[in-house]
């Protein structure tokens, strides 16, 4: 990240309150508040679309996708005062539907008492020591490594919506083909908004996007059309509300099912908030406000809501208190009621955001020590599972089983916490009922 500014500095440090009425702070996290919610505003389209695939219809899902993301912000910007966006998670959604549902067998309803469940387990580690203690069992160069690597996976999907990269057919991954008009604009979008930040252009990303959005409508550029949703839709959506089948829930498949996903919402929400947040004092609160949103959002009817790797792309706009979560929850409400104008915000445009935005969080590779193997081979695991597998809870799970065994091996046993071996057992029992699911 970049280096605080002295003002940033006591920004960090503000109440809420404080920073309404301090002008120049307010301008900063509003910016960034709408930095963040056009680099995340994807998340209305394609979440409905995968859970589509669990059969939770489409323009009901869009409104549980919006009123989520809109409260989770709130309670985030109100009660943990963090520069957090919270939404449904991508490849949270995912495990949602294609292991939970698709793969397993369950209805959806049976997998949003599945998720609701899961959530509750969180939150009880979220409000008691479990999570402090958790949180300082990471060893620093682990937490380096998750930072960085949830940075390369962002510069993974900012390059995927770019078009620079896509499935290779000889590769995992090929290049992609440069004379497409959305690449191109993209690539424009790249150079202009990287201009703009090295001179410090006050909202560089935000304007960043917009001018490239502005082209994209001039070249008419445009991704795939959003869901049809109309205001009329929400009349009906009560169908997807209080929705959750407990009926088997005591079953060992379910059992099994609520395990794991536990392990990805609280290890990956954790990774991700000591990854991204500025001040670290924050972690407690937004860690609680990130476990109770979840829990909401299986009442709402959508897959549980995450802290999204693209609130780094507010904060990389100056946001440090929770106003930036409240600007970006206001976008998300005002968003039901201009669906439709989304599709004139390409992928091209958010692309260029993600990719800085990534490569800056990269550089918390300096903080790892590299002259010793043991120490960084399990966060150079973490950095390079994380976007190869898509997953930020597999990453962590490889590099947090290696670290402990490594230190072992090199005789340094006896250095290790016991919240760091507790970590290591419960992400290897993760791998091995992921294995079996």
């Amino acid at each position: 990240m970049n280096k605080f500014s002295n003002q940033e500095e006591v920004a960090n440090q503000l109440p809420l309150l404080d920073a309404l009425r301090n002008k120049q702070v307010l301008k900063r996290e509003i910016i960034a508040g709408i930095t963040g919610f056009f680099a995340i505003s994807y998340i209305i389209i394609v979440n409905p679309l995968i859970l589509k695939d669990a059969g939770i219809p489409t323009n009901l899902s869009v409104f549980a996708t919006i009123i989520a993301s809109a409260i989770g912000c709130f309670i985030m910007g109100f009660w943990a005062n963090a520069p957090v966006i919270l939404t449904p998670g991508m490849g949270v959604n995912a495990f949602f539907t294609y292991t939970v549902v698709v793969g397993m067998g369950f209805t959806w309803q049976e997998a949003i008492a599945i998720s609701m469940v899961a959530s509750v387990i969180y939150a009880l580690v979220a409000f008691t020591k479990l999570a402090t203690i958790l949180a300082d069992g990471i060893p620093e160069t682990l937490k380096a490594g998750i930072t960085a690597g949830i940075g390369l996976f962002l510069v993974e999907i900012g390059l995927e919506k770019a078009q620079l990269i896509k499935k290779g057919t000889s590769s995992l991954l090929a290049v992609g083909n440069l004379a497409q008009p959305a690449t191109l604009l993209a690539l424009f979008g790249l150079l202009l908004t990287l201009v703009l930040f090295l001179r410090n252009v006050t909202g560089g990303f935000f304007i960043g996007i917009l001018v490239t959005s502005i082209l994209g409508v001039v070249f008419n550029i445009k991704d795939q059309s959003a869901p049809t949703v109309t205001l009329s839709d929400f009349g009906q959506y009560r169908k997807i509300l209080f929705a959750g089948d407990f009926s088997h829930i005591a079953s060992i498949p379910v059992i099994l099912a609520i395990f794991s996903l536990t392990m990805i919402l609280v290890f990956e929400s954790m990774g991700l908030l000591e990854g991204i947040l500025p001040n670290p004092q924050k972690f407690r609160k937004a860690f609680q406000a990130s476990s109770v949103t979840s829990f909401l959002s299986g009442i709402l009817g959508t897959s549980p809501t995450v802290a999204a790797a693209e609130s780094a792309s507010g904060i990389e706009s100056g946001g440090r208190t929770g106003l930036m979560a409240i600007v970006a929850g206001i976008m998300f409400t005002l968003s039901l009621f201009f669906i439709p104008l989304l599709a004139y915000v390409p992928q091209a445009a958010i692309a260029p955001v993600i990719i800085i935005t990534g490569a800056l969080m990269m550089a918390a590779l300096s903080r790892i020590n590299l002259n010793d193997f043991a120490e960084w081979f399990p966060a150079f695991l973490i950095v390079v599972l994380i976007p190869f597998t898509t997953s930020i809870s597999t990453g962590l799970a490889f590099g947090f089983v290696t670290y402990p065994l490594l230190q072992i091996a090199t005789g340094k046993a006896k250095q290790i916490s016991i919240p760091t071996y507790v970590l290591g057992s419960l992400f290897l029992a993760d791998l091995v009922l992921s294995a079996l699911l």
